[in-house]
């Protein structure tokens, strides 16, 4: 459960990163910091979501599987629970959110892989 009063941290390793998607999705550009989480490894899933597309300018989104031992470099923002259910709204239904430690050690909600086979 999210406590609707405090911010909530978000790490992007793709799309949600370009200042177009977060004015779209959040209706402003999110100031955040580098970080990286351990444990997944980046494939690539081809979205037929017109407005995804639209949104972001490309069919082809960097999507995370667990893998033992890689690092995914990305970006982590302070966002609001709103702003969180922005994102969910945003991504697709191949993408589940769950939460992850970042290497620099609080946990922040990401956008992995729902499952079954991925066709790069």
């Amino acid at each position: 459960m999210i406590d609707s009063d405090r911010s909530v941290l978000l790490f992007s390793y793709g799309t949600l990163q370009q200042s177009d998607v977060q004015l779209a999705t959040f209706g402003r550009t999110l100031d955040g910091q580098r970080d990286a989480i351990v444990g997944f490894a980046l494939d690539t899933i081809t979205i037929t979501d017109p407005h995804v597309i639209a949104t972001s300018g490309s069919d082809r989104h960097p999507i995370l599987r667990p893998a033992t031992g890689v690092i995914v470099e990305g970006s982590c923002f302070s966002i609001t629970p709103a702003e969180l259910l922005a994102a969910d709204d945003y991504e697709v239904d191949d993408y589940e959110r769950i939460e992850v430690p970042l290497r620099s050690g609080p946990q922040a909600w990401v956008y992995v892989f729902a499952g079954g086979a991925l066709s790069s």
